[in-house]
């Protein structure tokens, strides 16, 4: 699957779809392709304010658990709540029915520090 261009990635594997101050995070298909099947998302209340790059939640999957990092600033004003009887969304549709929070961007300066789709395909060849 490639990584869609409309939206910006971070090197812990979310990504970020910006639209005004609002911001959709959720994770790549190359992180929920290394976890595997997806099993509990553990997501910050409404209202939380999140911090670039600080720990805002965590996914379990069969394999491992993994924590989430918030690629941008700013308070939690949705949370996806299907991933509580769905987790699996993530895998299935992780660009689309598989994100996991918006929030209120609170430092529109931060994006500067996140990779393009194509940078963010470098970095994963890279890293390989």
């Amino acid at each position: 699957m490639e990584n869609p261009n409309d939206r910006l990635y971070s090197k812990e594997h979310e990504w970020a779809k910006i639209d005004g101050n609002k911001v959709v995070i959720g994770i790549s298909d190359h992180a929920q392709d290394a976890l595997g099947d997806i099993v509990y998302v553990e997501m910050p209340k409404i209202g939380a304010e999140l911090s670039q790059m600080k720990e805002f939640g965590v996914v379990e999957s069969v394999k491992t658990v993994s924590t989430l990092y918030s690629p941008l600033s700013g308070k939690v004003i949705e949370l996806n709540d299907g991933l509580s009887s769905s987790p699996q969304s993530i895998n299935e549709d992780p660009y689309g029915k598989g994100w996991i929070i918006t929030i209120e961007l609170s430092n529109p300066s931060e994006k500067g520090s996140l990779l393009s789709s194509d940078a963010y395909e470098a970095f994963l060849k890279e890293s390989k």
